[in-house]
């Protein structure tokens, strides 16, 4: 009888597994398809060259309005696909954009430079944004006085050249510790994962709702955002 009991029992914990694994897979497919509703009008991509080629007209026809691509990195980082990318958007109707991401290991001065000598002048593009986050490829931590005097100088130089303020994407982490979000009246793009996030000193412009959508003409994961209404 005991032998029956566990046998039972034991089948029974296998089909609950079996239906836990059933339904944790459910949920990670629906993720890598999920995109905020038409509560969000406008939503788009943000890409780097670890995307590889796209295929524009593709990624168009799966909804974005718009792409923002990255152009440099830190004082001397060039995007392989940036070039490429910035011709091929406005191609296909949608709008873009440039993007820096920003480092802290390096002057301002010399990353403004380094976007400003990338990324033409263009009347219709939306606005350059920085991307503002910590990074494996530095470790530096300068204390708060001195990150936004540095960002006010990159700021001021790449607005100068864009003719737009520049938007901020900025991480939770890098705008807890320096508090970037209340010291600069920038538009701003915070990120999080499905869920709307409000750790910003003022209100968002752009989120960028889901870090691992898939799809049609990008290879693996694509950043998926969204415009406030």
């Amino acid at each position: 009888m005991r032998l029956n009991t566990w046998a039972k029992r034991l089948a029974a914990m296998g089909v609950v597994a079996v239906l836990l694994i059933a339904l944790a897979c459910a949920a990670w497919a629906l993720a890598l398809q999920w995109r905020p509703g038409v509560k969000y009008p406008i939503q788009g991509v943000d890409v780097s060259d670890a995307q590889g080629e796209i295929e524009w007209w593709s990624v168009h026809g799966a909804g974005a309005d718009f792409a923002y691509v990255r152009a440099t990195s830190g004082a001397a980082g060039r995007d392989m696909r940036f070039a490429a990318n910035w011709d091929a958007v406005p191609k296909t109707g949608m709008r873009r954009g440039a993007m820096h991401r920003y480092s802290l290991c390096h002057l301002a001065v010399d990353q403004a430079n380094n976007f400003n000598t990338t990324v033409p002048r263009t009347l219709d593009a939306l606005p350059a944004a920085v991307e503002l986050g910590f990074t494996d490829d530095c470790a530096a931590r300068p204390d708060a006085p001195a990150v936004i005097a540095e960002l006010r100088r990159f700021l001021t130089m790449v607005e100068a050249h864009t003719g737009k303020p520049v938007l901020l994407k900025i991480s939770r982490p890098f705008d807890a510790a320096y508090r970037v979000t209340a010291a600069f009246d920038r538009p701003v793009w915070a990120t999080g994962n499905f869920f709307p996030p409000d750790y910003a000193a003022r209100p968002w412009r752009m989120w960028q709702a889901n870090d691992m959508r898939r799809i049609d003409g990008i290879e693996g994961p694509v950043n998926w955002d969204v415009v406030r209404p």
